[in-house]
Parts: C-alpha cells; structure tokens; sequence
C-alpha cells in the first residue's frame, strides 16, 4: 500500500475487468502508437472542472453527468452527437432556471467504448464466446472473429473520441449553446410530448429574464454565448488509459489526457486492486461507483487510498444503491464521512441499483424507481446534514423504449419498438426531462 507510484504500478495488482489477447506483441505495438498521439483534453481543462467539482461539494454549482451507457463508434456522427448535446443542454437549462445555481456539463461520451461485463465468457446454444466488452475491445456480434479482443480497436477508439471532443468543442464555442437561442436544441420527434410545452414555457421565462438583463447593462451578455462541456468515462481497459497518462509542462503529477474525469466501476474498486493502485496517482478529478456491497469503513479506506490529502475536487462519490436498499444503505457511508471531516463530491446514479429483467427477455429500468431513488438521496443527504452535489443519468437524445413507464407509460411491450442499447437501458428524451424536473424542484427547495 505504501510503494511508490508509476503509470504502470498498477501491474503488480490484481487487475479485474481485462479482456484476454491473443497476440501480447501486436498490443503492445498498439499501445506504443497511442502513447505517442496528442492529448485528447488539456490539463488546464482538467485542472478546471476539478475546481468546478469543488464549487459543486460546497453546493455552488450542481453536476449534471450523462450520455450512453456503452459509445458505439458508429454512432459517432453529428445527428448523434448533436441529439446527445441537445438533451444534456435542455436539463441543464431547467436545472439552472429551478435550482438556481450554475450546472456542470459533463458527459459520459469521447471514451465510454469499455463495458464490464458479469461473465467473461456467453453461451448460446453450446458455442462459447468471449463477451462483449464494449467496441474499445471487441464487436457485438456473436460471431468468433468480432469476439476475439483486437487491439486495433484502441486506435480506432482514440480516432472516434478525438472526433467527438473536436466536434463538442466546436459547437460548444460557436453559438450552438447560445442561450439566446434555445430554440434550436429541439428535437423533431418530441414535439408530440406533453412535457415539450412546459419545457417551452421555461424556456421563454428565461429569454425574458436576459433580455431584462440585458436592457440594464445595455448589451448583450458575451459569456451566454457558449457553454462548456466536459468528457469523462470508466476507466476499464488499464493498458489503454496507462497509454494516455502523461507528465505535463509546468505542472506536478501524471495526467490522464484521455478524459477528464475518469472514474472506477463497481465490479473494480477493490483496495488492493489494479484499478485502485492505477487511479491514486492520477492529477485528475475522479469518481467511484459505490454499491450496496460497500460498507462505511471499506469505503472510509477507499477515499484515504485514493484522496489522501482531501483535496477539493478531487474525488466525486458515486452512489448506485437501488430505490428498496438506499435509506438503508446511504447513511452510514455518509456519516462515515461526516465523522472524519471529509468533503466529497457526492453523486447518485439511480440507474445501475434499478435494473432488471422482463418476462420477453428485455433488460430494463422502471422508470418511479429511478425517480424514487433519486428523490430519496435528496432527502437522506438533507437530513443527515451533507448534500447531494450531482447526478449521473444513462440517457440518449434519441428516441428509445428502453426504460419502463415515464410520460408516455412505456410498458414491456413497448420495448420491441425501439429498443436500441448493447448493454444496459437509457432514459429517453421525455425520461430525461422529467428527471430534470424533479432535480430543480429539489434543488429549489
């Protein structure tokens, strides 16, 4: 526990999580390659939501996280990308205007190809294949060639996580976020929503609200014109995060300059794991997924192992309980901070504790759990005096039957419609806002 830290010091571990090569040279020729490609992020970007993450601890701006639940490179193209900003812009617009505090963009997106799977291995009908891992490790499909790890994917999801970041960064400074113009992150097929009308009507408070604004200073406001985003992803395949983990000019420290804010799965958070010994050295903010299985005093040696210095921003907590587990579960992880002074960013994913499997086959999330889980988090963090600084949502601006219920009462028949995802169901457009909805009633109390 007390040796010193590398890049690499995270062989030594137990590492869980990793796919198998068949062929270690050509891995290593690949991971060569990208060691050697530009930084996908900055470290003054890193270094600046690290102190926006801060901000969000002490309840001065809220985290909103999201996006796809495992990145398909084919999805990487504007419609899809666009679709994925419009959603996460218009929840932030409703959580600026109901809570009344500023809200950190962060998307699960540029990275999030790396899926952890519960078995190495799926059978179907006697034949056996490596599982599917995720398009950074291998191809959906059934078939042995998509299922055999290929470390040419690594390239190629480099390749696709720069293209994203570019566009982001694009459309992020070039008006597309204008807040003079919301109108313009609707999406066509939710016209029909009932939710649609309410989010306009918000929508035209706050252009009144500017253009008040506005005729007071005599100008426009220059800094409503943009808005930023950040990328973050779970931190799976250690070899290819090990490529991109950098020393940086005039600062201290290794960086990952893959992502922003990388974070560590529930199935890999082990003490004395690889992936625990990889995240302690890193610069960058982080977070940790905590689970049911997590007790206080396993999650009080988490934090010191990976935050020791209780440096502001540093470490975002993740919880991912279930609407039936968390008021039992919540508390003494909070308290167990409380005691010893800590504080974290703390986060509630009411999407990972809530899922489950339908008569037809269809993996899914009823979407009142979702709702109760998250409401009860607000309410639990209240009462035990620590807040509940950000959310992490797996949604999608497309239009998907993946999760039970929300405004059009999608029922298990509906699945079959559209049902889209790889690996785990995502809220739909209607899904998120509602969510959104309920954030700033919260936050605004």
């Amino acid at each position: 526990m007390s040796e010193p830290w590398s890049p690499d010091s995270w062989r030594r571990c137990e590492a869980a999580q990793q796919p198998e090569y068949p062929d270690p040279q050509a891995l290593s020729q690949v991971l060569d390659q990208v060691a050697q490609l530009p930084p996908l992020v900055t470290s003054w970007e890193i270094e600046r939501l690290k102190g926006l993450l801060a901000g969000a601890a002490r309840g001065e701006q809220f985290l909103l996280q999201g996006g796809d639940c495992c990145e398909r490179f084919e999805d990487c193209t504007s419609d899809a990308i666009v679709s994925k900003l419009k959603v996460l812009l218009q929840m932030a617009l409703i959580l600026i205007h109901g809570g009344g505090r500023q809200v950190i963009r962060l998307g699960r997106f540029a990275g999030q190809y790396a899926k952890p799977r519960s078995s190495p291995c799926e059978d179907r009908d006697g034949l056996v294949l490596p599982a599917y891992r995720g398009d950074l490790i291998n191809g959906p499909e059934f078939t042995p060639r998509e299922r055999i790890p290929d470390p040419q994917r690594l390239l190629t999801g480099y390749d696709k996580a720069a293209l994203t970041l570019n566009f982001i960064r694009a459309l992020g400074s070039g008006g597309f976020a204008d807040l003079h113009r919301p109108h313009q992150w609707d999406l066509a097929f939710a016209s029909h929503s009932h939710l649609a009308d309410e989010y306009h009507g918000t929508v035209s408070q706050i252009l009144r609200s500017i253009q008040f604004v506005e005729a007071i200073i005599g100008g426009p406001i220059a800094e409503l014109n943009q808005a930023e985003f950040y990328a973050s992803h779970e931190a799976l395949l250690l070899c290819y995060e090990q490529a991109q983990t950098r020393r940086v000019p005039r600062r201290s420290g290794w960086y990952n300059v893959g992502t922003h804010l990388p974070w560590i799965g529930e199935r890999t958070r082990a003490l004395t794991g690889a992936h625990v010994e990889y995240f302690r050295g890193l610069a960058n903010p982080i977070g940790v997924k905590v689970g049911p299985s997590c007790g206080a005093e396993e999650l009080v040696d988490l934090v010191e192992r990976l935050d020791p210095h209780g440096e502001p921003g540093r470490l975002m907590l993740v919880h991912r309980l279930g609407a039936g587990r968390i008021g039992a579960a919540l508390p003494p992880l909070v308290e167990a901070m409380a005691r010893r002074g800590r504080q974290v960013l703390w986060c509630c994913d009411p999407m990972h504790g809530n899922t489950e499997v339908t008569d037809n086959g269809f993996k899914t999330r009823r979407f009142d759990r979702i709702l109760h889980e998250l409401d009860q988090a607000f309410t639990i963090h209240r009462e035990l005096g620590s807040r509940l600084g950000g959310v992490h949502l797996e949604l999608t601006g497309d239009d998907v039957t993946e999760c039970l219920g929300g405004a059009r009462g999608l029922a298990s028949g509906d699945l079959t419609r559209a049902y889209r995802s790889q690996v785990d169901p995502r809220l739909n457009y209607e899904q998120a806002l509602e969510t959104a909805l309920l954030i700033a009633e919260r936050i605004g109390r």
